[in-house]
């Protein structure tokens, strides 16, 4: 993508425009350096919501049999030769590396990484991202890696439940209603309806602590969820989203139900 020691004047949107234009090539590098792991947010997938920040860790261990001097990392999304989604310090800032306890060639290097997802993404950000890394030894053996390791982004889903009507007798229809929404990024903050998604339907009875699956949704229009069910005792209803590839899991506050006549 781009060697420290040619762009080592570049900043902010030069080191996007150097990201963007360097001709595509592959993996370059002398001598033996290696990077052995790349991993962001220890190897979890990153959940964003509309506004709030988070801060994430980039992780690069790479050896060397002269040890390692320093690395560099950059997050992005898409094409390596035209990214539409980038985060982290670039070959602006290194990583800061410790030698791992025993080793003498070998060192994990970190940054924490800040991502604003209402200034930073849109929504065709979600999905996977690589891990461009540059890496010099103390003998000047180097390595670059175009995608040293990959990640998932994405948007944080939401859920809502409302379950009618309260309290409800025993053997009455129950009506379930609620709404999936997920994060809309870059977009002033607001969650928009995921339509076409599996939804299970949750309940837990008073007393107890496990929800159970009742039956499965899809959700319709601006994400809507509607079904009915037969009152069986009292308890709570939620609604459940296992997620996407583009999409984070999410769960309902279960409502709860009095259920009379029991």
């Amino acid at each position: 993508m781009f060697r420290r020691s040619a762009v080592a004047a570049l900043s902010g949107a030069m080191v996007l425009s150097a990201l963007a234009t360097t001709a595509a090539r592959a993996d370059s590098g002398t001598g033996d350096t290696q990077v052995l792991l790349a991993v962001v947010n220890g190897g979890q997938p990153v959940v964003l919501g509309a506004t709030a920040k988070k801060t994430v860790t980039l992780s690069i261990s790479a050896t060397d049999d002269s040890g390692i001097k320093d690395a560099y990392g950059w997050l992005y999304h898409g094409s390596f030769d035209d990214p539409d989604g980038f985060a982290g310090p670039g070959s602006d800032t290194p990583l800061t590396c410790a030698p791992v306890s025993g080793s003498g060639t070998t060192s994990t290097c970190t940054a924490d990484i800040t991502i604003d997802p209402n200034a930073m993404l849109i929504n065709a950000d979600a999905g996977t991202w690589h891990i461009w890394t540059s890496v010099d030894a103390n003998d000047f053996d180097y390595v670059d890696k175009d995608s040293a390791g990959t990640f998932v982004m994405k948007r944080a889903g939401r859920l809502t439940v409302d379950a009618t009507p309260e309290p409800v007798a025993k053997g009455g229809v129950l009506t379930v209603k609620g709404a999936l929404t997920r994060a809309d990024w870059g977009k002033g903050g607001t969650y928009s309806g995921y339509a076409g998604q599996s939804v299970k339907l949750q309940f837990r009875k008073a007393g107890t602590t496990t929800y159970t699956t009742v039956k499965t949704v899809t959700s319709g229009t601006g994400g809507a969820l509607k079904t009915t069910v037969t009152a069986t005792a009292d308890g709570y209803w939620r609604w459940s989203f296992a997620g996407t590839g583009t999409t984070g899991p999410a769960k309902a506050s279960g409502d709860y139900v009095d259920v009379t006549g029991v």
